[in-house]
């Protein structure tokens, strides 16, 4: 029961990720936009004050380690463009297709996993993969934003 809750709060989360990262492409980037994603996130380490969440360091850096992985393919389809004064986020075709792709490995990582350790321990290494996605992703972003940035200033 609780895999097809938490599957379907995945996919709800997918959704607005989705939604999102097309926001993201109507208005222009700023740097709070580009770190805030990955600060927020990192207040989910709090769970791991409660001893049900624990996992080996070994286990933590394999996930980050898949996290950086998958972030590969974002990093891939995040480019970004000068329109007048500011800098945009270029819509990627192939983003849908990665995000789902992702998705999906992700998932069947997820029931595999799960199947073998506790929901707690899953939990635990699932936010660490997504946060090993999103860190080097927004970091990339980041530089790439930058370099936009210093074009307009020359």
């Amino acid at each position: 029961m609780f895999f097809i809750a938490s599957t379907c709060f995945a996919i709800i989360m997918a959704v607005i990720i989705f939604n999102f990262r097309m926001k993201e492409t109507r208005e222009p980037v700023t740097t709070k936009k580009i770190i805030i994603p990955p600060l927020a996130m990192s207040t989910g380490f709090l769970q791991f004050v409660i001893p049900a969440f624990h996992i080996t360091w070994t286990e933590a850096g394999e996930a980050f380690l898949v996290g950086i992985m998958f972030s590969i393919f974002l990093i891939m389809t995040s480019k970004f463009e000068i329109k007048g004064d500011h800098v945009y986020l270029v819509r990627s075709k192939a983003f849908i297709f990665i995000i789902i792709g992702l998705f999906a490995i992700r998932l069947a990582l997820k029931w595999y996993i799960g199947s073998t350790i506790s929901i707690f321990e899953t939990s635990s290494l699932f936010f660490i993969v997504a946060f090993g996605m999103i860190l080097p992703w927004r970091l990339a972003m980041l530089v790439l934003f930058n370099k936009k940035k210093n074009e307009i200033a020359m």
